[in-house]
């Protein structure tokens, strides 16, 4: 993975949209069923939207009827960093991007095969870049 990105508060606000912020920065949930992902098929690789880190292949997406596009599994295992999460009285798995720290979504252990995972995740956190295009990470 590349080196982290650490930025202030008042840095991310200039470089996200209102939307983004609240959700990568503040931890916030985009409405179910309102995100730009939900039933898209593009291949590619789907980037954190703050840092362009890479997240997922579009092949590891399925229909999970929750509302939120849903992956399988990471692009690879230093993508994300999941954290344990007992925020509005649930015990849950936040995911976070692992190069910006920015809340992607959670994940869940009632995903389809090959792992069985449901990793939820917020359309606005994230950008797809479409296969065969470069992925330029986003510096301080």
């Amino acid at each position: 993975m590349a080196d982290k990105l650490n930025l202030s508060n008042e840095e991310w606000r200039k470089r996200l949209t209102p939307e983004e912020f609240q959700v990568l920065r503040q931890h916030g949930t985009e409405y179910p069923g309102s995100g730009c992902f939900l039933g898209t098929k593009t291949p590619g690789t789907y980037v954190c939207a703050g840092c362009n880190n890479p997240l997922f292949k579009a092949g590891t997406k399925f229909e999970s009827g929750t509302g939120w596009p849903s992956f399988t599994q990471t692009l690879s295992e230093d993508s994300v960093t999941e954290i344990r999460d007992v925020s509005h009285g649930m015990i849950r798995t936040e995911v976070r991007c692992a190069r910006c720290d920015g809340h992607l979504g959670h994940v869940f252990p009632d995903g389809p095969p090959p792992t069985g995972l449901r990793y939820c995740m917020n359309s606005v956190a994230m950008k797809h870049v479409p296969e065969g295009s470069p992925i330029e990470l986003v510096r301080a």
